[in-house]
């Protein structure tokens, strides 16, 4: 195997039997699913090449693309486009965070066909309006009422889409009950012990919830989503109450492993608890509003990342709007205002610049080209390490026999 196959392999070499090789086989159906899944190879890369201009330190969501931004209903109720994966996140310079932002769109249209040009000028309009909002200084938030364009149409759509839509898309009866439904696609079987001790640790841990004090688990699967994602242990529960609207409810429980970018490092971080106490942390900072149920929890010496799972529609699906420039156009600024948003709105805190600073970081533009220049670059190696791991993907990693049964047995 080539050097870049071969850091792949190593970095997935703790996950699950049979998770690594569904991972394997996402990275390989295009240079965009590549990058997503493949952040630690895009910070080992940053750390050696030329330094990108002095930026503020600011708490980085550290895996900013296209799809880490969507939908979720807030511990108020209320329906919000935003970021909405950190995982990766840590306190680092604001740029290393946006030219990862940048690459992803290069990368994206790349795959959906749109010419380069039209990629080039899309990262102008995200470029701009990241930098009005931050010099501004002043935070903002999209949920329906200030949403416009495709974005509004996408959280109304979300904002209707009822719990019972969301269970009935996830289960279905069997002998008489309603259970999670298990396939391929949406979620596995897991083992009996397992199954048991999940429960047992889960039960707890929703009765220090008050509003799931009164609740019954029903079932428990583990849950296929994301691509840098997969390969860590992710549950799903399906929750029944015993009171109030909506008779069913689903609980994420997602695995918290450190983020990938903190070997590349060299700014002192805060001494966090555990990995979901980080995760958690910054993402209730650089959120306008958490979803609900968000909070850690620990099974079997390792921290998971609680939250609802919500009736909403998760992502922008740009292969609908893709021969649709202005609709593209509206995307990107209503992006831009949430990523300066994000900063903004976790200023100030534990080492991270201040709301000042950042003003003043965001008046002198002389950073745009360079960061622009890096992202073109780093968009041609990643399509050549693509191009590298896909065929040592094809001749070495590609196996017939399915993930899923090491679940199953």
């Amino acid at each position: 195997m080539q050097p870049v196959t071969e850091s792949i392999v190593k970095f997935n070499s703790e996950c699950r039997p049979g998770l690594a090789e569904l991972k394997y086989k996402f990275l390989a159906e295009n240079p965009f699913k590549f990058f997503r899944g493949t952040c630690h190879i895009f910070y080992k890369d940053l750390s050696t090449a030329k330094p990108l201009p002095v930026s503020p330190l600011t708490w980085n969501c550290g895996d900013l693309h296209l799809e880490n931004f969507g939908s979720y209903r807030g511990d108020n109720h209320l329906v919000y486009f935003d970021i909405n994966d950190f995982d990766e996140s840590i306190l680092a310079p604001l740029l290393t965070d946006l030219v990862r932002m940048i690459t992803s769109i290069l990368l994206a249209f790349d795959a959906l066909k749109i010419p380069g040009k039209k990629a080039l000028k899309a990262v102008a309009i995200f470029l701009g309006f990241f930098t009005k909002v931050l010099r501004e200084g002043n935070a903002r938030y999209i949920e329906p009422q200030t949403a416009t364009g495709i974005v509004k149409i996408f959280l109304n759509a979300a904002s209707e889409k009822r719990q019972k839509e969301l269970i009935k898309e996830r289960t279905k009866i069997i002998k008489g009950k309603l259970m999670l439904d298990k396939g391929p696609r949406k979620h596995l079987k897991i083992q009996k012990p397992l199954k048991k001790e999940l429960i047992d640790n889960f039960i707890p841990w929703m009765r220090s919830n008050k509003s799931l004090q009164n609740c019954k688990v029903i079932d428990v699967c583990l849950r296929i989503a994301g691509t840098g994602s997969v390969g860590m242990e992710r549950f799903l529960f399906l929750v029944k109450k015993n009171s109030g609207a909506g008779k069913f409810i689903l609980i994420d429980m997602k695995q918290a492993t450190p983020s990938s970018r903190l070997q590349y490092s060299h700014v002192p971080q805060p001494a966090w608890e555990s990995e979901a106490e980080r995760i958690i942390s910054v993402q209730t900072r650089m959120q306008n509003i958490s979803p609900a149920q968000l909070s850690p929890n620990f099974f079997k010496g390792h921290s998971y990342v609680m939250q609802e799972m919500q009736p909403t529609k998760d992502r922008i699906n740009f292969e609908l709007i893709q021969n649709d420039f202005k609709k593209i156009s509206c995307v990107m600024q209503d992006m831009a205002v949430i990523t300066a948003s994000a900063y903004l709105n976790s200023c100030g805190r534990q080492g991270s610049a201040t709301a000042d600073e950042l003003i003043a970081f965001a008046g002198n533009t002389l950073w745009h080209q360079p960061v622009l220049d890096y992202a073109v670059g780093y968009t041609k190696k990643v399509m050549d390490d693509f191009r590298t791991y896909k065929t040592d993907y094809l001749k070495e990693l590609k196996i017939d026999s399915s993930p899923y049964d090491q679940w199953c047995r």
